[in-house]
């Protein structure tokens, strides 16, 4: 019997041995992900208003919250002219709003290392509804006419799913950290 505990004690330790996270997929999955999220509106439908919330923007602000230096604050910068290429938005608009968000979150950690979810939720909601009114006016600006009326739907629905947004980050933050063979070793 000690012999066969022994042998499951191996069994179980030798799948750990020489195995760490991948450099590669660990430092790209954030990035990938947020582009992912800002191409995805384009994909789900057409609408005449703006109903689908700013999944780039979300999965900005919880990539931020969950692992605040994992993406550097000049991030925004880059993958807000990657969200301006697929949104349709005036070309610097969501360069300077994600800039923007990205150090505004960068002060928020500074002031409030400790936070619990209603904070955090808080703060994204905040950073939500001045995003996508602040877009209206960039777009406004670039000869749109709508009205600050039609995205009431939007800002509900983007502060309702960003629970859902973090989740999903939470799991791609699990999978990024998944331990794989070490062959260099």
């Amino acid at each position: 019997m000690p012999s066969r505990l022994v042998h499951a004690v191996q069994i179980r330790f030798q799948r750990r041995i020489n195995r760490a996270p991948s450099p590669l997929v660990a430092r790209s999955v954030p990035w990938l992900s947020i582009m992912l999220a800002s191409v995805l509106p384009t994909w789900l439908f057409l609408a005449s208003a703006p109903y689908v919330p700013p999944f780039g923007f979300l999965t900005l602000l919880a990539w931020r919250q969950l692992r605040p230096g994992l993406l550097p604050v000049w991030a925004g910068l880059p993958l807000g002219f990657f969200d301006d290429l697929y949104s349709g938005q005036p070309l610097g608009s969501a360069i300077l709003l994600w800039s923007i968000a990205m150090i505004v979150l960068e002060l928020i950690e500074l002031r409030f290392p400790w936070r619990n979810f209603a904070l955090e939720w808080a703060v994204a909601t905040a950073l939500i509804v001045v995003y996508i009114v602040a877009a209206l006016g960039a777009a406004n600006a670039g000869g749109g006419s709508a009205h600050i009326a039609f995205l009431a739907p939007q800002i509900i629905l983007a502060v309702l799913v960003y629970p859902f947004v973090g989740r999903v980050v939470a799991g791609l933050d699990r999978f990024r950290l998944i331990p794989f063979l070490d062959m260099s070793r």
